[in-house]
C-alpha cells in the first residue's frame, strides 16, 4: 500500500485487468489526473479478480463469452457499452485478438509486487495494454515479466517470484479482505479510506472530487 506523503490522500482502487469497466475507469480516471496536474490522490492498487473461480489455465474466450451473456446477441449487446466508451476514450480495444480469458492471480502477484517498487500504475496500464489490445495473455510468466521490465521492474526476479507461491496467500487473503468489507464489484474506488466510488465514473466526476478537496 502507497503511503501518502504529507498534503496528499489515499486513493485506493480495486480492479481486475479483465474487467472491461475498470479499463474504461481507469482511462477515465486519467484523464482526470492529467487535467489536474496539482491533485493530491497517493494511488494503490488492490486484487479483486472478477471471475476468483476461474480456472487456473483460463478458458477459452468465446466460450466465457457464452457462459456469461448466453448467445452472440447477449455478448454484442454486453460489449455495444465498452466499445462505445473505449472509442471515445481513444483506447482502440481488440477484443477479437483475446483467445483465452486468463486467471489473474499471477497478474495480481505482480501488481503487489510493482507497489513495492512504485510501479504499481504503469503495470496496471501494461496489463490492461497487453490483454486489451494485444490480446496477450497475462498469467504467462514471460509476459508479466515483460510488463514488469518496461515499468523498471527486475524481469529476472519476476520470473523466479513467479516460479513459486510467492504471496499467493496474501493475495487471497487481501482479496477475501476486500469482500469482506462489503466491495462486490470491480472497479471500486475508495477515497481518504471512507468515500466509496463504484464503477467507471466519468472524467468530470474526478476532477469535481479534486476540485473540492482543493477548496478544503
Amino acid at each position: 500500500m502507497t503511503d501518502p506523503l504529507p498534503g496528499q490522500i489515499r486513493l485506493d482502487i480495486f480492479a481486475d485487468p479483465v474487467c472491461p469497466w475498470c479499463l474504461i475507469g481507469k482511462a477515465e480516471l486519467d484523464r482526470a489526473l492529467e487535467s489536474r496536474p496539482e491533485h493530491p490522490f497517493a494511488i494503490t492498487w488492490h486484487p479483486f479478480r472478477l471471475d476468483p473461480q476461474m480456472p487456473a489455465a483460463g478458458m477459452d474466450h468465446v466460450a466465457y463469452m457464452k457462459m456469461k451473456f448466453g448467445d452472440e446477441k447477449g455478448i454484442l449487446a454486453a460489449m455495444k457499452p465498452v466499445m462505445e466508451a473505449s472509442e471515445r476514450l481513444g483506447l482502440w480495444i481488440n477484443p477479437a485478438l483475446i483467445e483465452r480469458v486468463p486467471n489473474t492471480l499471477n497478474a495480481h502477484r505482480l501488481l503487489y509486487w510493482a507497489g513495492l517498487e512504485g510501479a504499481q500504475t504503469p503495470v496496471m496500464s501494461g496489463l490492461m495494454r497487453a490483454h486489451w489490445r494485444e490480446g496477450r495473455n497475462i498469467s504467462n510468466p514471460d509476459v508479466l515479466a515483460e510488463i514488469g521490465e518496461k515499468a523498471g521492474m527486475d524481469g529476472a526476479m519476476i520470473r523466479r517470484l513467479l516460479a513459486t507461491d510467492a504471496d499467493r496467500d496474501e493475495i487471497a487473503s487481501r482479496e477475501m479482505h476486500a469482500r469482506q468489507r462489503g466491495i462486490n464489484s470491480v472497479p471500486t474506488f475508495i477515497v481518504a479510506d471512507s468515500h466509496v466510488v463504484t464503477g467507471a465514473q466519468p472524467a468530470s466526476l474526478w476532477q469535481d472530487v479534486i476540485d473540492e478537496l482543493a477548496r478544503r
